[in-house]
């Protein structure tokens, strides 16, 4: 099940929704909708969905997806059966009235060798990762929102051997692996009557579940350093995404995220732990509707005296 369940309160952009080369559509507090078209951000001009009509199809979405959305609890974030995602913010935190995004998910999955024929991907670094992999490196991707950071982990992970166990923990759920021996833990949203069971509750409880590989899906909070105890534990062959705008910028955002852990460790003593840990970081943008890899870069070393990484650059996109 997916958009069928939407579909009854949006009427005015069922074409927009039921669109495979549309992958985003999000409707402004004005009423303009605007939607991405194979990375293309563009208006939909004939389009416009009046606020009285928005407002009570976010409500019904809403409940149609077992939560709430009013005054009172103004944002609503939530995911359909398929994976696709739905996010609404109401007056007054929306300015100028309801906001609408709609961004789907695609079942189709890219392979390696797909992404290197399509120009995401280089030969040289695919084949430089396909090592590490073999090597249990532990590689973290970067990039922003939208330039594919899942679709390559997802295309990287399929060359993991098919005699391990991987154990993959999301938010959401988005990787698809087809391996023999894979365990999924995703996380929930504190509920009525039901507690909230973090990324940081999974990471702690996958070690106890004999994982050859983790596979987390983005590295938002605290789970950074629980995931940092792991891989220094003898838990390597990681794959992990992060938001980052460069490779050399993954690194200061993973040493927030552990600083949100609230443990009590020297700065330089968490950047050093970083370092021992990671051994590869791959960046990844989009620029005019192209998704592709920028950057690969080998972490070398910490120097705490000048609070400075060395990096080796394995490649850099031209």
């Amino acid at each position: 099940m997916g958009f069928e369940l939407i579909l009854p309160f949006l009427r005015p952009i069922e074409a927009l929704i039921l669109d495979n080369h549309i992958s985003e559509i999000m409707v402004n507090g004005s009423g303009r909708i605007f939607i991405e078209r194979n990375g293309e951000l563009s208006e939909v001009a004939d389009s416009r969905l009046t606020e009285k009509n928005l407002q009570v199809a976010v409500r019904n979405i809403a409940r149609a997806l077992g939560d709430e959305i009013n005054e009172a609890q103004p944002l609503l974030d939530s995911r359909l059966p398929d994976g696709s995602r739905v996010a609404a913010i109401m007056p007054p935190c929306s300015i100028g009235g309801t906001t609408l995004t709609i961004r789907k998910f695609h079942s189709r999955q890219f392979t390696a060798e797909e992404l290197v024929r399509i120009g995401s991907l280089a030969p040289d670094a695919l084949q430089h990762l396909q090592h590490a992999i073999a090597e249990r490196q532990n590689i973290l991707i970067s990039g922003g929102t939208g330039t594919g950071k899942t679709t390559l982990l997802n295309a990287l992970a399929a060359s993991i051997a098919d005699q391990e166990r991987i154990v993959i923990i999301e938010d959401t759920a988005e990787i698809q692996l087809d391996k023999p021996n894979v365990v999924r833990f995703e996380a929930r949203r504190e509920q009525p009557g039901l507690p909230a069971v973090t990324i940081r509750n999974l990471v702690r409880a996958t070690l106890r579940h004999r994982p050859d590989r983790i596979l987390l899906g983005e590295v938002r909070g605290g789970e950074a350093f629980d995931l940092l105890q792991a891989l220094n534990t003898g838990h390597s062959g990681t794959l992990s995404t992060i938001h980052a705008n460069s490779a050399q910028q993954a690194i200061a955002r993973l040493t927030s995220c552990v600083l949100q852990a609230g443990v009590e460790l020297p700065y330089a003593a968490i950047r050093s732990n970083i370092a021992d840990a990671v051994n590869l970081l791959l960046h990844i943008e989009r620029r005019q509707g192209r998704r592709y890899v920028a950057e690969l870069l080998e972490v070398e070393s910490y120097d705490p005296a000048n609070d400075k990484y060395e990096f080796t650059t394995i490649y850099r996109r031209a």
